[in-house]
């Protein structure tokens, strides 16, 4: 079976690893078709491009954009893009606006629940505030002793309900499908077992967009249990939806799932990299 990863992360957006020694990463990990995807940036394509082909991986040049759909937060991959395409670079550039405002309020809250420092710690992770995330304030919580794990911060920390919690609106689906769309790119749903919805919204969602021209979930991600394989594989199955599959990955010791450990797609469901080689 061809070892396909399409989605990861480097220090771009929200990884640690830089682009080059992340391909050399993967490439450990027995990737042999590898994607960046970064958080509404396509800045480490060309690093990644260039290291993936010296570890002797086909490359696949990809993005993660954060998109508001029924007032929750919901991410699109699109791969396969033209990462020079004008109108792609001005949506993403669109969509960072607002992250450094939202960085402060979240340290303004958890300042008020005993956390001082919060965004000068966190932008130490990332360094452009364009690109604050809350994963870079779950690092600084973890490094200042305030939480073990990463996990256990999103447990306490930084989601609906819990102190740091900041929502933010993001590019419209129809946007963000059209930003990938006409870069060249494949939109895929990521880890559609992650988001809160009710069965009657997650079917809405998948219906807008497949009306939207998409036609490609995320089967098989760190993001889902191994319960959840099987729910998106029959999904795709059921609305003809193309399968992709990636860790989600961040980095080492962080992530839910390494390289290596990611199984295989379902049967029964088309890759989406099906007529790419």
């Amino acid at each position: 079976m061809l070892k396909v990863d399409l989605h990861c992360h480097s220090n771009v957006s929200d990884g640690v690893l830089a682009p080059a020694p992340l391909a050399a990463y993967a490439r450990k990990g027995g990737v042999e078709v590898w994607a960046l995807t970064d958080h509404d940036e396509v800045g480490g394509i060309a690093s990644a491009r260039a290291a993936a082909g010296e570890q002797g991986m086909r490359f696949v040049p990809g993005v993660e954009i954060s998109v508001t759909w029924a007032n929750q937060t919901v991410h699109l991959v699109g791969l396969q893009i033209d990462a020079d395409d004008p109108a792609l670079l001005a949506g993403l550039a669109k969509t960072r606006q607002g992250r450094d405002a939202r960085g402060r309020e979240i340290a303004a809250q958890l300042e008020e629940a005993g956390i001082p420092g919060a965004y000068e710690g966190a932008l130490h992770f990332v360094g452009n505030p364009d690109l604050l995330s809350r994963t870079h304030f779950a690092r600084y919580l973890v490094e200042c002793g305030k939480c073990a794990t990463t996990a256990d911060v999103f447990r306490r920390f930084l989601t609906e309900g819990k102190p740091g919690y900041v929502p933010h609106r993001w590019a419209a689906l129809s946007e963000a499908m059209a930003w990938i769309r006409g870069a060249g790119g494949i939109p895929v749903i990521a880890h559609p077992g992650r988001y809160k919805l009710s069965q009657t919204a997650e079917d809405a969602l998948f219906d807008e967009f497949r009306q939207l021209g998409g036609n490609a979930i995320e089967v098989v991600t760190g993001s889902h249990t191994p319960d959840q394989y099987a729910t998106y594989a029959e999904v795709a199955r059921r609305y003809g939806f193309l399968a992709s599959r990636g860790t989600d990955f961040h980095a080492p010791g962080e992530a839910r799932v390494e390289f290596d450990a990611l199984p295989p797609l379902p049967a029964g469901v088309t890759p989406v990299w099906h007529d790419w080689f």
